[in-house]
């Protein structure tokens, strides 16, 4: 009888753990594609507004931009900015993310640079300090990240820059493909990458620089598209960071929900041997006690 009723109860707990991971999945799935979208339509502007910026860079010749270079001195400082989740539950998410970041930044502090690390979502900052990496700011932007808020950080991050504060500005987040594939990547943020690009166009890359007159002047628009650049790549970072949290969420609730049913068809067999096995054991008592009276 213990059997069956500790059985009886494992089935309730299996059914109402179910019934969680399905809910959870369904809001994912809504959830993620809310991002989705979001992150869709911003995709064509930050492709386009880093292609006017190589082109103009490629084509505005001596003329260059201080964050589109190395600083001259260095400080011996990079930035690090790592982008995680507030809340678990959402599979291989954070791990990948924050293994990445490990590898990527640790090598910085053993090599005699200072580190400076920044982390947005909790399980980054708990990660981090069983790590024994310091973190020198945590924030979170949740699950719809605003453009004024990521712009600020953009910005403080190349006022940083420009007053040879840290020599690099890097992000490590994941970076959504598409529903199935979510890829973990490091992104160098500043200097920003038309630096290579400009100066690997031309005669050097078998190509031809289109002649172009600028009107304003071709470092003034330099000076107005490169912070933008910087700010809506930055944002975008966060965008493909928040649907891939979702996607994985999704699918991780969904191998919840399937392995809760496999698990609970499995009591339920298990249920009814049981007490199949209690009512054959009573009918043999039964018939065993009646034959003893005859």
């Amino acid at each position: 009888m213990a059997q069956i009723r500790t059985l009886r109860k494992r089935m309730v707990a299996v059914r109402t753990i179910q019934r969680i991971t399905k809910t959870m999945q369904m809001i994912a799935t809504a959830k993620f594609n809310q991002a989705m979208q979001r992150a869709k339509a911003s995709r064509p502007y930050t492709d386009t507004m880093r292609k006017m910026v190589e082109e103009v860079a490629a084509a505005a010749g001596d003329v260059q931009h201080p964050l589109l270079t190395p600083p001259a001195k260095s400080s011996g400082r990079e930035t690090f900015l790592v982008i995680t989740s507030d809340r678990g539950l959402c599979g291989a998410y954070n791990g990948q993310i924050l293994r990445l970041a490990e590898r990527t930044a640790r090598p910085v502090a053993v090599g005699g640079k200072k580190l400076r690390l920044l982390v947005a979502g909790k399980k980054g900052v708990a990660f981090f300090k069983f790590a024994k990496l310091p973190t020198e700011r945590a924030f979170s932007f949740g699950d719809k990240p605003k453009f004024e808020d990521v712009a600020a950080l953009a910005q403080e991050f190349m006022d940083a820059y420009l007053a040879g504060e840290t020599d690099a500005v890097h992000v490590v987040s994941m970076r959504f493909v598409n529903a199935a594939k979510q890829v973990p990547e490091v992104v160098t943020l500043l200097p920003t990458r038309a630096a290579s690009t400009s100066a690997g166009t031309g005669a050097a890359a078998g190509g031809v620089v289109e002649a172009m007159e600028f009107s304003p002047s071709a470092q003034d628009i330099l000076a107005d598209l490169i912070p933008r650049m910087v700010k809506i790549q930055l944002f975008q970072c966060f965008l493909d960071a928040a649907v891939s949290e979702q996607a994985m969420r999704r699918v991780a609730m969904k191998a919840a929900t399937d392995n809760a049913s496999s698990f609970g068809r499995v009591l339920k067999r298990n249920y009814n041997r049981a007490r199949q096995a209690k009512i054959t054991t009573e009918l043999t008592e039964i018939v065993s006690g009646a034959a003893a009276l005859e």
